[in-house]
């Protein structure tokens, strides 16, 4: 378990925005709704019962109803699901990676199948900071490369290319992605 080293812990409280009070371009969520800016800062994470798929044409590449849902201000749910419920087969991990100041270093991981390769297709955490030890053997896969569903609702991505927040018609924003990064 890795700690957060203090120039992590020096940005992570550089937030303006933490889901205490929405700011005032932010949309008012209607009743079964979420506004990301409601969503905390650290990010909090759930286990999700709901169905989620994530699949090419007919060729699932994870099914899931214990998916871990990472939520955190301006941003749509992120869906970690557990290795178990993927088809590591269809998987390979690459060369790179990212940081994230809440998660640690990110692995990326290419979707081989028989008729096309998706690069850089899905994301994890192999060695996260002590606070999100739970996805440490989690997948996450971007909805603007794969389709990707929660129960019957095909997921929209998240603007920006590189985010991959899972857009559902519960969640209002705008999202991080929409609106400039000074507003953050």
């Amino acid at each position: 378990m890795k700690e957060a080293p203090s120039w992590i812990l020096e940005h992570r409280d550089s937030w303006k925005y933490r889901g205490q009070k929405r700011p005032s371009f932010a949309i008012t969520p209607s009743e079964g709704q979420e506004s990301v800016w409601d969503y905390p800062r650290p990010p909090k994470i759930t286990i999700d019962q709901r169905l989620i798929i994530v699949k090419h044409k007919e060729t699932v590449i994870a099914a899931t109803t214990r998916a871990f849902r990472i939520t955190e201000t301006a941003s749509p749910p992120t869906y970690y699901i557990p290795q178990e419920d993927i088809d590591m087969e269809l998987l390979e991990e690459v060369v790179g990676s990212s940081h994230c100041e809440w998660k640690g270093a990110a692995a990326y991981w290419d979707i081989i199948l028989p008729a096309t390769t998706f690069k850089n297709a899905a994301w994890s955490y192999p060695d996260p900071y002590e606070e999100f030890i739970d996805i440490s053997n989690s997948i996450s896969f971007y909805p603007a490369i794969l389709d990707c569903y929660i129960d019957d609702e095909k997921v929209r991505p998240q603007p920006g290319g590189f985010y991959g927040g899972w857009i559902t018609d519960e969640i209002v924003g705008p999202v991080k992605g929409e609106i400039p990064e000074a507003s953050l």
